[in-house]
Formats: structure tokens, C-alpha cells, sequence
């Protein structure tokens, strides 16, 4: 089947906007795909395969052709897909057609290095404020936009129509900010104080825990070492929890 635009998507006049209803994992690779896309078209190439993109991407291709079946995007046998119609069905489906207005409370050590990050300009968002509680941080400037009060939150959500809320505050502040950002109207947060939010239905929270990745990262570099470490011949293989016992796995395997 040759590809075709998602209904609603941009391009198509007098259509009436329709949106998939996707899997949350589904669009979690999405800007995956859109990143490899991205790429695939800077480096001037105006189609690209399954197997091409999923690739580039690091998916299985499968998984890939299924998500993007999901938008109403097949392709076309023996060609692929075309790039640019693509990049258009993706950022129309993640709501990257406007560039959506993004508030930074939290200018210390990783707030500052969120807010010179050029590349949110290149993907749909536009840092337009940024805020912090701390006296001595205020009227700093970073990357052209001074750093405001959180007491201005109010004025500024409603003067930059701010869409999404960045926490880059210590663990102890992040609820309150959590709750100055729903009461100006905020509805999308994206949290990096290591802590969970509290917040209404409605209100979508991504977490994002520079350590919790670590300690996963941790695990399986844990369990690489512990795999080269097991006896090759005789005996049997133990496994020792800290604190318990140590059991064989002929023991593990049989429930005694």
C-alpha cells in the first residue's frame, strides 16, 4: 500500500483534526523515529526503509512498521518512506506543529545547563521563562531571558501562555512548585527532583531521575560481573543475597 496522511494531519484541506489513540510506548519511540528522520533528512536522503529507519532509530523494524502503521503511515513496496511526509505526520501527531511555551522553575547546577540547551528550539519548544525562589538568582540572565521570582509565575504563565512546566528544583521545594504550576493553568510537568508529585487527574508528570538511571545502569553492570564470576565446571552455582541465604539453582528450580 503506498503511504498516506494520518486524517487531520497538515496538508490536507478542511480536514478535521483526528488523533490516534496510541499505546504509551508507541509514543515513546515516536521521537526516536522523528530524531532518526531528522537526521536521515539532513543528510539528504528523501526516503528511507523499515529496516533503514529502525536502525537508526534502535528498534526492531517490526515494532517499527506496526507504530507507524498506527499513524496511517505504510510506505510504499520496494520504496519506503518518505522522509518528509513522515517528519510532518509525527510532529503533527506529538503536537509539534506550534511551538509550545516552556516555564523553567529551578536555575542551580541543572537548571542553568537545561536553560542553555539550544536544542528544545529545534524540537518544538521554546524556553519563555525562567524562575527560581532564591533572591540571589534572580535577574541573572541565560541564554537572553533573565531569570524571574516564582512569585511572577502567575503573570508570566498568562503573558508567555506557558504549556509545560520543567522542576529543576531540590526534592523539598518540587511539590509546592508543582502546585504553583496547576493553579496558573500548567497541565504538562516534566519533574527532575527526585521525588514523586502529587497532583490532579488531568495533569500529565514525566519523571526524569538521573540516579535512578544510574542504579539500573548499576544492576547490569552488577549482573555482567556476576555472570563472568559463575564456576564453568563442577560444583554448583550458588546465589547469595545479602542478609539471607544462599541457595543452589537445582534448589531454585524445584521451589525447595
Amino acid at each position: 500500500m503506498s503511504q498516506h496522511r494520518h486524517p487531520g494531519a497538515p496538508g490536507r484541506a478542511g480536514a478535521v483534526p483526528a488523533l490516534p489513540d496510541l499505546p504509551e510506548a508507541t509514543v515513546a519511540r515516536l521521537p526516536e523515529y522523528l530524531r532518526a528522520l531528522h537526521n536521515l533528512a539532513e543528510t539528504g536522503n528523501e526516503t528511507v526503509s523499515s529496516e533503514g529507519l529502525a536502525n537508526a532509530a534502535g528498534v526492531n523494524s517490526a515494532k517499527l512498521r506496526k507504530d507507524l502503521s498506527q499513524l496511517g503511515s505504510y510506505g510504499t513496496r520496494g520504496v519506503g518512506y518518505d522522509v518528509a511526509l513522515l517528519i510532518e505526520q509525527i510532529e503533527y501527531v506529538l503536537g509539534l506543529t506550534q511551538r509550545r511555551a516552556v516555564a523553567l522553575v529551578g536555575v542551580g547546577n541543572l537548571g542553568h545547563a537545561l536553560a542553555g540547551y539550544d536544542g528544545f528550539a529545534s524540537r518544538g519548544f521554546r524556553i519563555a521563562a525562567l524562575f527560581d525562589a532564591d533572591p540571589g538568582r534572580v535577574g541573572e540572565e541565560i541564554n537572553g531571558l533573565v531569570v524571574r521570582h516564582i512569585d511572577e509565575l502567575p503573570r508570566v504563565a498568562a503573558e508567555e501562555s506557558i504549556a509545560i512546566g520543567v522542576i529543576a528544583t531540590p526534592a523539598p521545594a518540587a511539590q509546592q512548585v508543582a502546585d504553583q504550576l496547576v493553579a496558573v493553568g500548567v497541565t504538562s510537568i516534566l519533574n527532575f527532583a527526585p521525588c514523586v508529585l502529587s497532583v490532579p487527574s488531568g495533569v500529565d508528570v514525566r519523571k526524569v531521575d538521573l540516579a535512578i538511571e544510574l542504579q539500573i545502569l548499576s544492576f547490569h553492570e552488577h549482573r555482567k560481573a556476576s555472570l563472568t564470576a559463575l564456576p564453568t565446571t563442577g560444583g554448583s552455582a550458588l546465589t547469595a543475597l545479602r542478609g539471607g541465604l544462599a541457595v543452589s539453582e537445582s534448589q531454585e528450580a524445584i521451589g525447595t
